[in-house]
């Protein structure tokens, strides 16, 4: 595991977890590859793992930085049905990497 004040998911291998706590929640995302993630941690939208696009984290204005979590910052995804979703604001990203298993023969 790795706290970081940033992170960009587009650089994660499949299977890198992300464990984002927010203002008023805490997500887990499975990074699939790009912008496709899974999520879950919120009671309505996403209270299972749910396929979703991620598109980055915004400021207060709304400025998008695209593939990015950063902390100070808000997380913003989209819905199967394309719906926004903009959480409160990121307090801490932690980063889980998959396993490297190696095999010698």
């Amino acid at each position: 595991m790795t706290t970081a004040e940033y992170v960009d998911c587009q650089s994660l291998q499949p299977g890198s977890l992300l464990d984002i706590e927010t203002r008023n929640r805490h997500y887990l995302i499975e990074c699939l590859g790009g912008h496709e993630v899974r999520i879950s941690g919120h009671p309505v939208i996403c209270p299972e793992p749910t396929p979703v696009k991620l598109q980055g984290s915004s400021d207060r204005a709304g400025v998008l930085e695209p593939g990015l979590i950063s902390a100070g910052r808000y997380l913003q995804f989209l819905t199967a049905d394309r719906r926004p979703v903009r959480t409160s604001r990121v307090l801490k990203v932690r980063i889980y990497r998959p396993a490297i298993h190696s095999t010698t023969h």
